[in-house]
This record gives C-alpha cells, structure tokens and sequence, in this order.
C-alpha cells in the first residue's frame, strides 16, 4: 500500500533516487531502464482492464474521468458517463483500459453491484472538501465492498483537491493511514484535481497498475516480507540461472538473466554498484563467486518496498508465472492432457529419469531415505508442496525414520501422473524439469483395446476396493503399505489411497494404486457412466466370519458387474475373503464359491491382515489386471444377451451362407443355359 501525492508518471521513481547511495542508483538503473520498456511481458493488449468508479455523489467521478480521458475539464458533465474506452497507447504499459461510471443513487445500488462483479479495479472516491465524504469511506463504503466480496485492488481518489482552503493544510498520510491499516485491500491513496488536471491520469494509471503488477501476491504488508509463494518462486529462477550450481550468479549469469528478462546487459559497472548495494545492507548476499541467493531475494524485496514491482512481475512472467504465482496456462494447455476416458497417464522414461536423479541429489546421504526435510527441500521451487494434503499425504509406504525410499517416491509421482497429470508435470517443472512437458508423460492404450488384445501393457495398475464397512478394507490398504496390523482400526468414510511396488514377475515392477470405496460411496461410483473408466481391476473385500458381509460384497459385485456390462467399462474382479484367521461363515464358504463360478471368475482369495497372510494377494490383483479378459464377470442378464447375440449371429451366417448358395446356383444355372443354348 502506497500514498502517493504530487508526482509524476512514475511516481516513486523520482523519491528513492532523493534515498538512494550513488551505488544505489547504478544497482536500480538496470531496473528502471529497462523494466517500462518490458511491461508488455506483463500483459497482453487483449486483455483490457476494467476499472469501476464508485463514491458519494458530488464527489467528482465524472469529471475525473473525463478529465483524465480528455486532457480537459468539461463546464457540463452527466450525471454518469457511458463506458470510458482509453486507447491502448494511454499508458507506457501498453494496455487498453475501459473506465466505469455508476450512479450514486440507492435505487441503482443492485446495478452498482453488478458493475463490481466485472472489475479489475476500483477507484473510491471522496472530496477534498467535505470531511464528511472521507469519514463516509470507513462507515459506508469500504465495509459495503466487503459485504459485496470484492476481492480487486482498490485506489481511493480524493477529488477537487483545488477547493482545499490553502490554509488548513492536510497530510494526506496521517489521513489515510488508520484507514488504510483497517482496510488493507486499499493499495493506493492520491489526490487529484479535475479542474488544474493535476494527477487525474495518475489515478488510472495506479489503478491500472494495481492490476498488472498487484502487490498482494508477492508482498505481505504486515510483515514488510516477501510472500512464501513469491520466495519459491524467485528461487527456482535463481536456481535456474545458476548454470553451475555453485550457489551464486556470476557475472556471466547475472547478465544472462538481465537479458532473458530485460532485453539488454548489464554494464561491469552496473555489477559493481549491485553487489555493492547489497553487501552494505546484507553481507551474506554477495560471496567471492557473485550474487547469493540470499542476495537475489533481497534486490527483490527492494523492488517492491520502492514502488518498482513490475520488476519483480517481468522477472516472474519471462519465467511463465501467472498472477498467482504459478505456472501459466498457456505453458500448460488442457489439450495436452487430453484423453479418452478409459485411458490412464503414466511418466515416461525421460520423467522417471529425471525424477531418480533428483531423489539422488537431495537423498544426500544415499541412505535411500528422503527424510520429510528433503522431501522439503525438493519442493522448495514449488509453490507449495503437493504431497502435504490427502490423497497423496498418507498413500505411500514410508521408511522407519519417515521418510520415502526411491520406490515409494516414484509411486507417489504415479500416483499423482494418473490422478492428476496436469499437476503432475507443474511440479515436474518447479523442480526442475525443462524438456518438453509432453516429453515426461505418455498415455496408455484403451482399456477397451486392451481386452480385446487380451493383454495390458499398463505400468500402474488402479484397482478400485469395495467392500461393506469392517470387511478388513483399510487393513488391507494398510498392510499394502508395510504398516503394522492393528485392531483397532476404523472403517473410513473417504476416499483413500495406496501406492506401492509390486514384483510382478523376477524381472518386472508394476506400481499398484489401491482406491479405498467406503461402502457408502458406492452408489456415486453407479450414479456416473464414466466412473469405472478409470479401473482396470476391481476387489471386493469382504468379513469372511459375517455372512451379511459376504452378502453385501456379492452385491456390490453384481452391481460392478451390471454397471459395466451397460456402460462398457467391464473391469475384471477378484474377491477376498478377509479375516481368515477367524472361523469362517460356511454359508459364506459355499455361497463365495458358486457366485464366483456362476460369474466366471477366480474363487475368493483368502487372507488374514492380522497374522500378514495375504496369500500372494497383490501379485495376483496386477496379473489379473495384466489379462483383464479372464477375469471379468458374467451377470444372468449379460448371459442372456450374449447368448441372444450369438443366435442374432448364427441366424446371420445362415441367412448369408443361404443367400451365398442361391447367387451361387443362378450364376451355375446362367451357364449352364447359356451352353445349352450355344449347342442348340
């Protein structure tokens, strides 16, 4: 937040030169030169701004408007102007600007509203000569954008600063100050003049400003800090430009950097005045080498506590960032992630390449145990780390001390690749990544080509886990990621995931993702056409002592089973006789093994999570995955159209081979008339 009164264009550029050492002026000349001629990096002319005008009546909106679009100030001006449209060359930066007018009036409030919804920005007016439109500020309007949800930058304009009684003089900072301290979303405070065309297209030109360079992203007001996001951001660049990952931006690098950013270098002298700048005010910034990272977020910082943070904001955007401080979607396109529904996305080898090297270079120690400090550590570049949320904060196995090996660290990476590929190749790119984002993912073939091939070349493999609650699910899920039994563990009502290796074969690995159904969630798996698109096997855990247990999973299977038959998306299925180490139900016994024979799958696999008896389960999950056309269920209704298929097709072929032997006798009979004839 800024206070600006009676400067120019650039209004604070003039100020800190009056600050600065003569070192401080070499370091900030590289920023002022070059930065305006480079905002155009910022934004793009077509995306106008949209800045809306609201206030007391009488307190000089139209006029501003016309004044600062004119040049002029009218004698006669409407109550409310039609739409304002500034040409893009109005301002240094390049873009188009549209300004709103809106009435004062209560009646039009609801339209006021409206107008407020569409804003990039908003100039709140008051008149210098009425004491009781500022107070009107605090008591009305401020609270009334918050009651609204305006969430834009708001510029507070104080007009007819030319009716102020030159003698009572008024500080516009000791005026604004507790307002601005109770209403932190204003970010800039000027007075202007319609009438002496004082200022009136500064205000626009702040407004303007607010929108393309917003401060609230990189810069916390409170603290006088950057913002966490803004720091991982401005470190991954850093790290990015450190060419030889010493720690430190030579010269060399410095003016690699200043001409990615900037178009042009910097002189030898230019380098001294900014090591020098920031070695008087932080020593650790500059070392034998060059410029710390220390010292590359300190500049920064300078940058936007002077004013200058389109600086800050070309540096982000020549390195694709978005107004909040992430990638920008023109790096990432959705048609690059674009699918099938029945297709997964796995990494590439280029990906897990990549993803190994960097496990061996925070893995420090090469103990193959990215402690949760590392796992910090590698994403520090990002703007936050991904695997601190469900589903991916307790979906993979983790080491005694916590940490991840190698293998449950490219899980949880195909965990995210196949849950959520776009966020999968970002973070990819936060660490580092900087080949072609569609080099580090490939998308797997149909799971309807699939089965008719009757194999899956998959390299994850997503089982969905139903089963009704306290069937043994989560022990199961659990015990998949090494942890301990326990008997006490609660049925869950979310979603839940598990990621882990699986030796298929002696010579190969398939990542296994298990999805935990909670019972009650079935029925929004039934509710949607496409939801078993995405499985390519399903399990059906049950309580092999309850037969109300056994009951509800043959259930849910049959309805697995019809869901996919309607849809499609048959999906094979193994059923799993949980808690063996209890005494068995015998009706479970005998009813487990006739449904699986009447379906035409596997007889349930036994297990016992407790006594870590798990009979080659996962093993068996991916092989059944692997040759999904052996394992898929039968209903009595796909029974009985498949053997109505089979008759419609038998009848076909007949009524062809019927046809076939007709064509052939008329074409026989022709010759044989026609020799008849030629003899006659």
């Amino acid at each position: 937040m800024t206070v600006a009164a009676d400067l120019e264009m650039a209004p604070n550029k003039k100020a800190i030169k009056e600050e600065m050492t003569t070192g401080e002026e070499s370091f900030l000349a590289f920023a002022f030169l070059f930065s305006t001629s480079f905002q155009m990096a910022a934004a793009s002319p077509n995306s106008p701004v949209r800045i809306v005008v609201i206030g007391d009546k009488g307190t000089g909106k139209s006029s501003l408007i016309v004044a600062a679009a004119t040049d002029s100030f009218p004698p006669n001006v409407p109550p409310v102007l039609p739409d304002t449209k500034l040409p893009f060359q109005f301002f240094p930066d390049g873009i188009p600007v549209t300004i709103v007018d809106t009435s004062s009036r209560p009646e039009d409030k609801g339209m006021v509203a409206e107008e407020l919804k569409l804003a990039d920005a908003v100039v709140l007016t008051y008149d210098c000569d009425r004491p009781e439109t500022l107070e009107r500020l605090s008591t009305y309007w401020l609270p009334e954008l918050r009651l609204l949800e305006v969430k834009v930058p708001i510029i507070v304009a104080g007009c007819k600063l030319d009716l102020r009684d030159d003698n009572s003089p008024v500080v516009l900072e000791e005026v604004m100050a507790p307002i601005m301290h109770q209403f932190r979303e204003i970010e800039t405070c000027i007075e202007c003049s319609a009438l002496k065309q004082l200022q009136a297209q500064e205000v626009f030109y702040y407004a303007q400003k607010t929108v393309i360079h917003p401060t609230a992203p990189l810069f916390d007001q409170e603290t006088q800090t950057l913002k966490p996001r803004c720091v991982r951001a401005l470190k991954r660049i850093f790290i990015l430009c450190d060419h030889d990952k010493d720690g430190a931006l030579s010269e060399a690098e410095l003016n690699a950097f200043q001409v990615k950013c900037f178009h042009a270098p910097l002189q030898p002298s230019e380098v001294d005045g900014v090591k020098r700048v920031v070695q008087e005010k932080l020593p650790e910034g500059v070392n034998e080498v060059g410029l710390t990272l220390t010292g590359f977020l300190f500049l920064h910082a300078l940058f936007i506590e002077k004013g200058r943070l389109e600086t800050t904001w070309t540096v982000l955007r020549k390195f694709g960032y978005n107004n909040d401080i992430r990638l920008a979607d023109e790096l990432l396109p959705p048609s690059l992630f674009k699918r099938a529904p029945d297709q997964s996305v796995e990494l590439t080898d280029v990906a897990i390449e990549f993803l190994t090297g960097k496990y061996m270079l925070f893995d420090a120690d090469g103990d193959n145990n990215l402690r949760p400090q590392e796992i910090e550590d590698l994403f520090s570049t990002a703007p936050e780390s991904p695997w601190k949320e469900a589903p991916y904060e307790d979906a993979a196995e983790k080491t005694a001390l916590g940490g991840l090996s190698s293998d449950s660290f490219l899980s949880l990476w195909s965990l995210m690749t196949l849950l959520e590929p776009a966020r999968s190749v970002e973070n990819l790119i936060y660490i580092g990544f900087q080949g072609d984002p569609s080099s580090a993912i490939r998308f797997t073939r149909k799971r309807l080509l699939d089965r008719k091939k009757k194999q899956c070349e998959r390299k994850v493999v997503q089982c969905f886990v139903f089963g009704p609650n306290s069937a043994g699910k989560s022990a199961l899920l659990n015990c998949f990621l090494g942890r301990p039994y326990a008997d006490n563990t609660e049925s869950t009502t979310d979603e839940r995931y598990a990621v882990n290796v699986v030796d298929e074969t002696k010579s190969a690995k398939k990542t296994l993702v298990m999805r935990e159904i909670p019972e009650d969630g079935a029925q929004g798996i039934f509710s949607s056409k496409e939801s078993l698109a995405a499985c390519d096997i399903a399990v059906f855990v049950y309580d092999s002592s309850d037969e109300s247990s056994w009951k509800r999973a043959s259930e849910l299977l049959v309805e697995v089973a019809n869901h996919g038959e309607a849809t499609g998306y048959e999906v094979p299925c193994l059923m799993v006789s949980a808690k063996d180490d209890i005494v068995s139900s015998q009706i479970s016994i005998q009813e487990s093994t006739r449904v699986t024979q009447d379906m035409g799958i596997e007889p349930p696999v036994s297990i016992s999570s407790k006594l870590g008896d798990f009979n080659n389960l996962f093993c068996k999950i991916v092989t059944a995955a692997q040759h999904p056309h052996l394992s898929i269920p039968e209903t009595e209704a796909g029974k009985s159209r498949r053997h109505y298929n089979r008759l419609i097709n038998r009848s076909l072929l007949s009524v062809s081979i019927g046809a076939a032997a007709v064509v052939v006798g008329l074409a026989a009979y022709r010759v044989y008339a026609a020799r008849k004839s030629a003899s006659a």
